[in-house]
């Protein structure tokens, strides 16, 4: 009897066992996910951290709140009612999906902010242009060729360029030296030599002069010259600093030296929310620092030397110290514009564009990207030519820093980090780029965005970059730079 009841009592016991074994194998799986939950989360926090983006305070609460969450959709897996742990799983694969998501947004960003910043270097890409009819394909079949050189400009560049072609084709090679861009492209044009040599930045130079220049020429060799830009002048970015942000438009990489179409002093004073930008036009006759000695020159062709070489000129004018810069190239327009939602634009003509054929009404306008693209690009429809052309070009740039200022940019952040990863450029580091999004974060507050801008009267003159040929330009208000400047100084101040 003993012996059959501890047999009885022993099954018992061995059935217990495997109904706690089947409902723990039951949970298993709801187990696992919320552990998987706890893996993603650490990730989650490591990427946020690592990105400097967030505020201690803010990172703070994220760890706590995820940690509780954890808590939760874990203790859900262990009560007898299937409903809640249900429950507990669906929330768990969602905190999943969405903490994945947000860490691929992070590393986009950390990734985004690393590739435009922390610049340090400008490029040079000179090239060897052949006539468009011209039949060599590459340098080696131009070993034989004439190639024209000026002397007027960029000497250093183009004594490497050289070099650079005679290592290439292994041999001496034949030259006759100008003593003016336009010398040189009206010989070749002229068949008295058979390959011209210059920085690719002059190009827009020469068409101003040799109309249809770029037309009847083809490149038929390219060699890019990297220099380091040097910046003494770094700022606390928590503190009030000067940006100069130039709006090119290259097809190369963004490094590379060209006109700056806009040019543009965006005055930051984090600790009331106040921006000033402030606009120099392209054609202001200025003189160029440790370029043109005291010949002066468009401000537009300073950015042929580097983009240094654009500050210094600006800090010159105003009698400030620019802290950072920004390039911007205009060939990624169409999908910034639309990434941020359109903008609005106050137009001061009527007009149909060239490019797409939108109509541009009187005053305010919201445009689309492709409409953006078509409104800085007119010229034709205006009397003024290239001067409004540049002034609608400052108006599309002024309106997209104003929006990106504002609460849309967070909207849609991922298609704007991939409309600009590859067109803009800034000498600010990664760890001051992230510094100032933290400080934003911290304290959203919206921006108080105040424009001014310079005049002149136009004229024609010689400039240092063209030789001897006459070229508009603007002559300097010396009381809208003198009431421009106050105004800027007053803001670093404050």
């Amino acid at each position: 009897y003993l012996r059959a009841d501890s047999i009885y009592f022993g099954c018992t016991i061995n059935r217990k066992r495997e109904e706690q074994m089947k409902k723990k194998n039951k949970n298993i799986a709801g187990k696992i996910i919320t552990v998987l939950q706890l893996i993603v989360s650490v990730i989650c926090i490591v990427v946020a951290k690592n990105s400097g983006l967030f505020p201690r305070k803010y990172l703070t609460l994220f760890i706590v709140g995820l940690g509780v969450l954890f808590v939760l959709t874990h203790v859900f897996q262990y009560p007898k009612s299937k409903i809640l742990r249900y429950v507990g799983m669906l929330t768990s694969l969602v905190i999943i999906i969405v903490l994945a998501g947000i860490s691929v947004e992070l590393m986009k960003a950390d990734d985004f902010i690393k590739k435009v910043g922390g610049a340090s270097y400008k490029t040079d890409n000179m090239i060897v242009v052949v006539k468009k009819e011209d039949t060599a394909k590459d340098i080696m079949d131009a070993q034989n060729y004439r190639f024209g050189y000026q002397t007027i400009v960029d000497v250093d560049n183009t004594e490497k360029m050289l070099k650079d072609i005679r290592s290439t084709v292994g041999r001496n090679i034949k030259t006759e030296e100008y003593s003016t861009l336009i010398d040189e492209a009206n010989a070749l044009l002229n068949g008295n030599i058979d390959a011209a040599v210059f920085n690719e930045g002059y190009l827009s130079i020469i068409d101003d002069s040799v109309e249809g220049f770029s037309d009847q020429v083809k490149i038929l060799y390219q060699y890019g010259i990297k220099t380091k830009v040097e910046n003494d002048t770094v700022a606390d970015v928590n503190k009030p600093f000067n940006i100069y942000i130039s709006g090119i438009d290259v097809s190369g990489p963004i490094s590379t030296n060209s006109r700056s179409d806009v040019n543009l002093i965006m005055t930051v004073n984090p600790q009331n929310k106040k921006i000033l930008l402030t606009t120099t036009p392209r054609d202001y006759y200025v003189t160029i620092p440790n370029v043109s000695g005291e010949k002066k020159d468009k401000l537009t062709h300073a950015g042929i030397y580097g983009v240094d070489a654009s500050m210094d000129t600006l800090e010159q004018l105003y009698g400030i110290n620019i802290n950072y810069y920004a390039r911007i190239n205009f060939t990624s327009l169409v999908k910034i514009v639309d990434a941020l939602g359109g903008i609005d634009v106050n137009s001061d003509y009527e007009f149909k564009t060239t490019h797409g054929e939108y109509d541009i009404q009187k005053g305010m306008n919201h445009l689309d990207g492709e409409m953006a693209l078509g409104f800085v690009r007119e010229r034709y429809s205006f009397e003024d030519g290239d001067n409004q052309r540049g002034k609608n070009q400052e108006k599309v740039l002024t309106a997209i820093i104003q929006k990106a200022c504002t609460p849309a940019i967070l909207k849609n952040a991922g298609e704007v980090i991939a409309g600009v990863s590859d067109s803009v450029q800034t000498n600010m580091s990664s760890e001051e780029i992230a510094k100032f999004i933290n400080a934003q974060i911290e304290e959203p507050s919206g921006w108080n965005i105040e424009s001014q801008a310079v005049s002149g009267t136009g004229d024609t003159q010689t400039c240092f970059s063209s030789g001897n040929e006459l070229l508009y330009i603007m002559l300097p208000d010396e009381a809208s730079v003198e009431n421009a400047a106050l105004k800027i100084q007053k803001l670093l101040e404050k």
